[in-house]
């Protein structure tokens, strides 16, 4: 199955691997990179409200 989807590999240590099967498992993602691409998003979308907090208060 053919996919546009752009790939690439990360390495993590034992400890974030686990975490990351935590939040796979307790969100029931069926697959790690699933959950891992929704934690990146998430860490993406907190880092955008932080700076536009920022430039509120700078305002």
């Amino acid at each position: 199955m053919a996919t546009n989807k752009q790939r690439y590999t990360v390495s993590v240590d034992n400890e974030l691997f686990q975490q990351i099967e935590d939040f796979r498992f307790e969100h029931r993602f069926q697959t790690r990179s699933e959950a891992t691409v929704e934690l990146i998003r998430l860490g993406l979308e907190s880092l955008m409200k932080e700076q536009d907090e920022v430039k509120d208060q700078e305002d």
